[in-house]
Formats: structure tokens, C-alpha cells, sequence
């Protein structure tokens, strides 16, 4: 039906008058609100959405949005996120959108900090945030409201804060479903490691303290007494991942399982495959191109996917139909979490290319 509905199929479905779904649609006002409920309850339905290329094309202003996450780095997280915002910018390109993009080390809280300074200083439009340290997210949410610029989440939502919206998966219930996942592959008496990166700031990423939440919750709430051994690495410095490793499983003989609660899956994954230690299973999150190599090589087990490139281009599109014609926008959205298995993982479309 999307292409084809008009403004007047609109109002004889909702029951109001075509100039009634013209004014909604374009934020005029003068709308009751059983007036206002029906429409919204067709567009939803019809799946509608205005063809604002054709209006795009006799708006003058630019729109300046800023985009700050995590540095990119090919065939990570980050990037998937960056690439779906591209898609949504591409598919709404006569829209005159300047993006400003400001990236920091996500493993150094100074380095956000210093971004974040930044950020209050520009005179956006917009913003867009991957968040990661739950605190500096807060402040400069806290200085984007007083300004009063609108900004969307991505990746997580921060307590305290009032976005547009937020796009993420439920990372509480990520981290349940991988307590619930390495328990049942591995040996009742076996310990299970954790890997965690060390960062700059000594303060955890908050998808990782939600995850580890979850994780925890469950192994109580199960009554499941596997002991958890904390595996440090310094995410920054590569050279050092084979000592640090070495250094864990020497000391430690019992670990029937690891889980990595953050991107860097692969970091473990390839150290197994360098090593050739087949015997301890493996339980990742995001479908990161390392990540998606160990699971095809059979050294991931499990691989928990929630669509990063879906939350980026959600995300933008949402920005771009808000800041054209002020629609009324969900503000929780939930990404759906995807378990995957090297024989499931050549029929996910996203890697389908892959070797």
C-alpha cells in the first residue's frame, strides 16, 4: 500500500477530514486529540511515511547534526552504526543535512570527556549519541536540554537522561540469555572467565554493566555456582593480549568457558585458533567481522547480533522526519537480539559474502 495511500485514504479510514490529516501530518495544530489518535493509529497501520524528498527539495535550510561515537574501525561495531546513518542520509539525500563527527577512544573516559566539551559548544540542530560512559552521557545530555537540542541514543539508554528517542537492544536481557547459554554447553564444575577490558577512567562501559547485570541475575536467580574469573586485557594494546591471556589460563585450569560481554570476541577467538585450544567454549556479542571469522572457524560457539547498522540508520531517519516535520516520535525502540551459530551464521544476509 506505502506509494499508493494519499491523504484522503487516510481520512476515510481514520474518520476525519483530509484537511485534518494534512495538519497533523504537518504538525499545524488545531487537531483534537481522538482527531490525532485515529490518524496516527492509520499511519502506523498503512506503514506511512510522507514522500519528504519532493518537500525536501524547496527547503533552504541546512541542518546541521552531530554524530559522536566510539572511534570506526573497519569491520567493528562502530562502524556498523556509522554505516546505517550513511544509508539513511543516502536515502533521504535531498534533504540538506552537514553532519559533524566527533569520535573518542571508548576505552578512556578522559578522551569522551574532552568530545563531549565539544559537542556543548557546537550549535546543532541535532545530535546523535553512541553512548558508553554512563555519566558523561547524562552531563552532556543535561547541557543538550538546556539548549534545547534535540538528541537520540544509540546503543544504549542512560538513566537520567530525556532523549528524542533511543535505539538499542535489551542489554540486560543480552547478558541473561549468555549466562543461560555458556551454562548449558559447559561442565557443571567448571569456572567460567570473563572478559573484560581495562580503560582509562576505570569506569565500565554501560552496556557492560547492564550485561554483566543480567549475567549475574541469572546465574542467582538459577542457583548455578560456577565460579567467574574476571580476564583483563588492555584493549589498546594489542602486543600485550597473548600475555595477558597466557597468563590467565596458566594460572587458572578449571575455565570450561569464556564469555565476552563487549565486541571484542574475536580477540579470544583468534588467540584459541593461534593456540589450538579446542576444549573451552566461547560465547560473544556482535556480529563483528573477527567475531563472525571465529564463529565460522568453530572457536565462537554462540554469537549474539543486535543489529548495530539498523540502530544507526533508525536512527538518523527518525532525526531527519523529526526536524522536517516534527512528527510524534516513539522514544523507547527495541532492537531485536539474533543468536547465531556457525551453521546459521552463511544464511544471516548481512555476512552472506563472507568466506
Amino acid at each position: 500500500m506505502q506509494g499508493k495511500i494519499r491523504i484522503k485514504d487516510i481520512a476515510e479510514l481514520a474518520g476525519v477530514s483530509p484537511g485534518t490529516v494534512d495538519r497533523i501530518l504537518h504538525n499545524r495544530g488545531n487537531v483534537s486529540e481522538p482527531a490525532r489518535i485515529a490518524v496516527e493509529e492509520v499511519l502506523k497501520k498503512v506503514n506511512y511515511r510522507p514522500n519528504i524528498h519532493i518537500t525536501g527539495l524547496s527547503l533552504k535550510r541546512k541542518y546541521k547534526v552531530v554524530i559522536t561515537t566510539p572511534n570506526v574501525m573497519e569491520g567493528e561495531y562502530w562502524e556498523s552504526i556509522h554505516s546505517g546513518i550513511q544509508h539513511a542520509l543516502e536515502e533521504y539525500e535531498n534533504i540538506r543535512i552537514k553532519c559533524v563527527i566527533q569520535t573518542y577512544n571508548q576505552y578512556d573516559i578522559y578522551s569522551c570527556r574532552e568530545v563531549y566539551d565539544k559537542i556543548a559548544q557546537i550549535d546543532a540542530d541535532a545530535v546523535i549519541i553512541g553512548t558508553t560512559f554512563k555519566e558523561e552521557t547524562a552531563r552532556l545530555s543535561r547541557q543538550l536540554d538546556e539548549k534545547e537540542i534535540p538528541y537520540i541514543l544509540v546503543d544504549s539508554m542512560v538513566e537520567n537522561t530525556s532523549p528524542l528517542a533511543y535505539f538499542t537492544s535489551d542489554h540486560y536481557i543480552c547478558g541473561y540469555l549468555v549466562a543461560k547459554l555458556i551454562t548449558s554447553i559447559i561442565p557443571k564444575n567448571s569456572d567460567i572467565g570473563m572478559l573484560q577490558a581495562v580503560r582509562i577512567g576505570d569506569e565500565s562501559a554501560n552496556t557492560s554493566i547492564l550485561r554483566k547485570k543480567g549475567f549475574q541475575d541469572y546465574l542467582i536467580e538459577n542457583n548455578i555456582t560456577n565460579k567467574v574469573e574476571r580476564i583483563p586485557f588492555t584493549a589498546m594494546e594489542p602486543d600485550k593480549y597473548d600475555e595477558q591471556l597466557g597468563a590467565f589460563f596458566q594460572e587458572h585450569h578449571q575455565i570450561g568457558g569464556v564469555v565476552v560481554l563487549n565486541s571484542r570476541g574475536g580477540i579470544l577467538a583468534d588467540y584459541f585458533a593461534r593456540k589450538g585450544i579446542n576444549d573451552i567454549k566461547l560465547i560473544c556479542v556482535d556480529l563483528t567481522a573477527p567475531n563472525v571469522k571465529g564463529l565460522k572457524n568453530g572457536y565462537i560457539d554462540f554469537l549474539i547480533g543486535q543489529e548495530p547498522e539498523h540502530q544507526g540508520f533508525l536512527a538518523m531517519r527518525t532525526l531527519i522526519e523529526y526536524l522536517i516535520y516534527r512528527h510524534p516520535v516513539k522514544v523507547q525502540n527495541n532492537i531485536q537480539l539474533d543468536i547465531l551459530t556457525s551453521e546459521t551464521i552463511d544464511y544471516y544476509k548481512k555476512f552472506n559474502f563472507m568466506s
